[in-house]
């Protein structure tokens, strides 16, 4: 037969030591051919290519070379070793009829193949995608109680920075002004007791309350916007008219609106169902006239910032759904060409857009001061900052310094490292976020989560922008760490609005999970005469002919069912012996 195997080196076997295999011959001795032919003699077979000579041999001639066919198969009696009448030599596999030579041809063949073009293509593309199904298992991942701990958590330290932060920028100002360090951290911690108590109740309403509040909220919410614009309480500073006054309190409803379009917006497209698909239901009464109601009346005020945050929400919202492609690409086109027409129709946003690409910074109102200033201050903190409340650059170098810019000031004293922890956090808390909305099967939840989702992280990521310089000053504040009430007590609320989804899910769980210590009763309350009885795996009603053993401890004590007594009642033959 043709056999295409490569040619292999020549193969030397030694003689068996005496007792091996069974035989009795004596060292140095010749052995005796076997039933093949084959004769060995000395301590080493022929090599492969050398003449051998072979009396059993009826093809060749004494001095003729042996041919392929015959060297293959002396090699494969070499290979096989002499007979072992005592069957003790390890027995070939006969699903390998080529031994060990078919073994390195296929190992061979193998690693040809591994070697073919296209092959580390594979490779690399199923390394990427084991590690994306590793990202999104941790992103989708976490049970209930984790991730609502996680988004409490991350909200109170970022809060707990926030107000620390006001204290240190606002200080210096506040006591020009005032007398009084400490005038502007008031205000704002009263603000943030309000937000947490007003967190605290909406995370424990109950689940259909969430679409009423949102169609509350949106009906106070354009009210209220509507009264900056046209009438006298609304109030103007740098440039835009988004403050309302009433007496000394003032706020912007600007920031209510934006929570209630989450709300009612989420109601809205889960009210729809499949419906939401088409044109027309995705885009009334969301797009128009909600949306575009409360987006004339914030540009109206002049807030720019703010119009760009609840474009990103409502877009977030309509991708959640599942709405078409090409709608977004017609949406976004005309967002930049709307947005690049105001800002060239304003005096103000085209001024600051000027100092953004450092036309114009030579004017006599210096517009390129604060960002230069903020710059200078983060430059200056370094890794680990000259100290808290040590920052120079608060001392009247950055206006605005406890609002828009006062990422300069947590930079400049607390160093790279509090930067980071301040993003570790607000990553923290998207996660947390998306992981409620992940885990969630409830579709006004999913959209609701993901809203504020957008909400808070795209703020965060225009404020941040702006601070380092990739984006124009528009005015958008950091969550939870500038100075605002109004923004602070938003935020606050649209977190407890994520609470309420996460604490759902914690009852749900606990609900499906009978070894949960919360239900389950504890294990030593009933005894016997035998020992103490295993606990029950759940909580199960008493039978209704057994007396009660013991009484169970407060926390665990369940009202008992009332029961009506009859002639035949089971308790009344229970008592007779």
């Amino acid at each position: 037969m043709d056999d295409r195997r490569p040619r292999l080196p020549s193969v030397r076997r030694f003689a068996p030591e005496e007792g091996s295999h069974g035989s009795s011959s004596a060292p140095g001795a010749p052995r005796e051919a076997d039933e093949s032919g084959v004769e060995e003699s000395g301590a080493q077979a022929p090599a492969l290519g050398t003449p051998a000579r072979d009396e059993a041999d009826t093809t060749t001639g004494a001095g003729e070379t042996p041919s392929p066919e015959e060297l293959r198969s002396r090699l494969r009696l070499v290979e096989a070793g002499p007979p072992d009448p005592a069957g003790t030599a390890d027995s070939a596999d006969p699903a390998d009829p080529a031994g060990p030579v078919g073994s390195a041809a296929s190992s061979d063949a193998a690693g040809q193949a591994s070697g073919e073009p296209g092959s580390w293509k594979a490779e690399r593309a199923s390394r990427w995608s084991a590690r994306i199904s590793r990202f999104w298992g941790f992103m989708e991942g976490g049970s209930a109680h984790t991730n609502f701990w996680l988004v409490l958590g991350s909200t109170l330290a970022l809060t707990a920075i926030g107000l620390t932060m006001v204290l240190s920028s606002s200080s210096v100002d506040a006591f020009g002004e005032s007398g009084s360090s400490f005038t502007l951290f008031t205000r704002q911690a009263m603000w943030a007791v309000g937000g947490l108590l007003g967190m605290l109740v909406i995370s424990r309403l109950p689940d259909r309350s969430l679409g009423l509040l949102g169609w509350v909220l949106m009906i106070l919410s354009g009210i209220l916007l509507a009264l900056v614009v046209f009438t006298p309480l609304g109030h103007e500073v740098n440039g835009s008219r988004n403050w309302i006054r009433i007496g000394s309190i003032g706020g912007q409803p600007s920031e209510l609106a934006k929570l209630a379009l989450v709300l009612w917006g989420a109601a809205v497209l889960t009210r729809k169902g499949r419906l939401v698909r088409r044109f027309v239901h995705w885009a009334m009464p969301l797009v128009l006239p909600g949306t575009l109601s409360i987006l004339l009346l914030v540009l109206l005020g002049g807030d720019l910032g703010t119009s760009l945050i609840i474009l990103l929400m409502v877009g977030t919202l309509l991708f959640t759904v599942g709405v078409s492609w090409r709608y977004f690409v017609v949406t976004a086109a005309s967002a930049v060409i709307a947005v690049l027409l105001l800002a060239w129709t304003s005096a103000n946003r085209l001024f600051r857009i000027q100092a953004w690409l450092g036309m114009n910074c030579d004017h006599a109102s210096d517009p390129c001061h604060q960002s230069q200033q903020g710059i200078y201050a983060l430059a200056t903190g370094g890794f680990w900052g000259v100290g808290l409340g040590q920052s120079r650059q608060k001392w009247h170098y950055i206006p605005e310094v406890e609002n828009d810019f006062i990422l300069t000031v947590l930079g400049e004293e607390l160093g790279l490292l509090g930067t980071l922890v301040v993003l570790l956090l607000f990553g923290a808390l998207i996660v947390g976020i998306f992981r409620i909305a992940a885990n969630s099967d409830d579709r006004f939840a999913r959209l609701a989560c993901m809203g504020i989702a957008a909400w808070l992280v795209g703020q965060a990521f225009i404020n941040i922008g702006m601070v380092t310089g990739l984006l124009p000053v528009i005015g958008v504040p950091l969550p939870f760490i500038s100075y605002g009430g109004s923004a602070l007590t938003c935020a606050l609320l649209a977190v407890g609005v994520v609470l309420n989804f996460a604490h759902r899910r914690r009852r749900q769980e606990r609900a499906q999970d009978p070894a949960d210590p919360r239900e389950a009763a504890p294990a030593d309350v009933a005894t016997s005469a035998e020992g103490p009885a295993p606990a029950p795996s759940a909580p199960a009603r008493a039978p209704r002919g057994a007396p009660p053993s013991v009484s169970l401890p407060t926390a665990h004590r369940r009202r008992p069912a009332r029961i009506r007594l009859g002639a035949g009642d089971d308790r009344k033959k229970a008592d007779t012996p």
